[in-house]
């Protein structure tokens, strides 16, 4: 009897070594010596064969362990799925097979109430979070419990995943769940100080870029936590400056991406990714301008850039703010003009999120509703070996002057300033004055 128990702990032993070293032939001897194996786990935490794969990125083993019939929800003394390990450690390959497998997305673990989506935006695995909300946008989680509130779930303690990424300073997870539906706005239950929304904890984590994402897509600064304490007041508290300096109500508000306008919905993934980061770059100019005079003063990045930068074509150049170079066709009337001047149409003010049906923005040319945006495709410059749009971008960036706080661009006035504006396709914009005041 007691060489029986040695043995079967022995082949224990060897089989979770194997599997933790990716040792497929190994495991493979084991099994087909004792079948019994595969049901095995580890005495004091109950981590089965098929936690410790998913938990070390033995996706080979994972998927012999599966075609073995193990159930791919096993849970281990915590009640931790190895879905939830594979996302916790960032095994990409392993979340894919164990979701292929029929992996539950919605199960909770038993130490915080914790999905995988948590794990994975708890721990900055952004790649992982995109496949988990990609499954959750086509499993049964859609249909029947849905997926924004899959999103939004909150864990034992009332924290969103957006909240746990906002917390440990993952802003490339902060901007997929936004992206997604997280509810910027959203307050924890009992997870750092009751009633705090995910701008609270970026505030008490310092992470400006965490800050710049959330405020881009609404974050209200004034929001009170049930301590009755704003961001701004919790940046002071942790001595994060100049996080503080951004997050204080007195200063100007940012551009907020319109995330609840029903065309960016409909926007090829060209085309969001100029707006945003055209919308973040002028965010981050509104900053350096908040920022000077202070401690915090930032490094202009721009400083001893080649100021021998060649010149565009008037007619390439948009005729809204004459700044900009043409980077946006709107569809389907085929006016052009620069991302700048699209989010000012756009982005002058917050969403309001009582609104159902938002108004939609309409062509400043035509009037005509806007259906879609196109990027615009530039040749390379063959001299200096930079497309033209960057060119140009550069140029203007250190021209454009934002020091005067408005929320929305001084390109936007300039629709008002002209009676009358011609562009390349774009017609003419027939203004109720014909003469243009000069004193302005």
């Amino acid at each position: 009897m007691g060489q029986g128990l040695s043995c079967g702990t022995s082949d224990d032993h060897g089989l979770f070594s194997a599997v933790q070293c990716g040792d497929v032939e190994t495991v493979k001897t084991l099994l087909e010596r004792n079948s019994s194996l595969v049901h095995r786990s580890r005495v004091y935490d109950r981590q089965s064969a098929l936690h410790i794969a998913a938990a070390n990125g033995q996706v080979e083993v994972v998927s012999m362990l599966i075609d073995q019939s193990v159930n791919p929800d096993l849970l281990n003394r915590y009640k931790q799925t190895p879905l939830m390990l594979a996302a916790m450690h960032g095994k990409l390959s392993c979340v894919q097979k164990l979701i292929e497998a029929g992996a539950n997305i919605l199960m909770f673990d038993s130490l915080n109430g914790r999905t995988c989506l948590h794990y994975a935006a708890y721990y900055g695995h952004s790649d992982c979070l995109k496949e988990i909300l990609s499954a959750a946008r086509t499993s049964h989680v859609a249909s029947s419990w849905g997926y924004a509130r899959f999103v939004n779930v909150k864990d034992g303690k009332g924290a969103t995943p957006l909240h746990l990424a906002a917390r440990q300073r993952r802003p490339e997870c902060v901007h997929i769940l936004l992206d997604n539906g997280a509810l910027v706005y959203a307050s924890t239950g009992e997870y750092g100080f009751p009633g705090s929304s995910p701008l609270h904890l970026a505030a008490r984590a310092g992470s400006l870029d965490c800050i710049r994402e959330l405020l881009a897509w609404g974050a209200d600064r004034s929001h009170r936590d049930d301590s009755g304490r704003i961001p701004f007041t919790v940046a002071l508290r942790y001595k994060h400056g100049a996080c503080a300096v951004l997050l204080n109500p007195s200063s100007a508000e940012p551009l907020v991406w319109p995330s609840s306008l029903k065309f960016v919905s409909e926007l090829n993934e060209e085309a969001k990714s100029l707006l945003e980061r055209t919308l973040m770059e002028a965010n981050k100019e509104r900053e350096n301008n908040i920022l000077k005079g202070t401690a915090y003063s930032p490094i202009n990045s721009d400083d001893g850039m080649d100021d021998n930068i060649s010149e565009v074509s008037d007619t390439e150049v948009c005729c809204i703010c004459i700044d900009q170079l043409c980077t946006i066709q709107v569809q389907e009337c085929g006016h052009q003009m620069c991302a700048h001047c699209i989010l000012a149409l756009c982005c002058h003010s917050k969403p309001n999120t009582t609104t159902t049906s938002p108004t939609e923005p309409l062509c400043p040319f035509c009037r005509s509703r806007i259906v879609q945006l196109q990027v615009i495709k530039f040749e390379k410059d063959e001299d200096t070996s930079h497309d033209i749009y960057s060119s140009k971008i550069r140029k203007s960036r250190r021209s454009r002057n934002l020091s005067e706080g408005s929320s929305s661009f001084k390109s936007l006035s300039a629709v008002r300033s002209f009676g009358k504006m011609t562009g390349r396709g774009s017609g003419r914009i027939a203004a109720e004055n014909e003469h243009i005041d000069k004193s302005q």
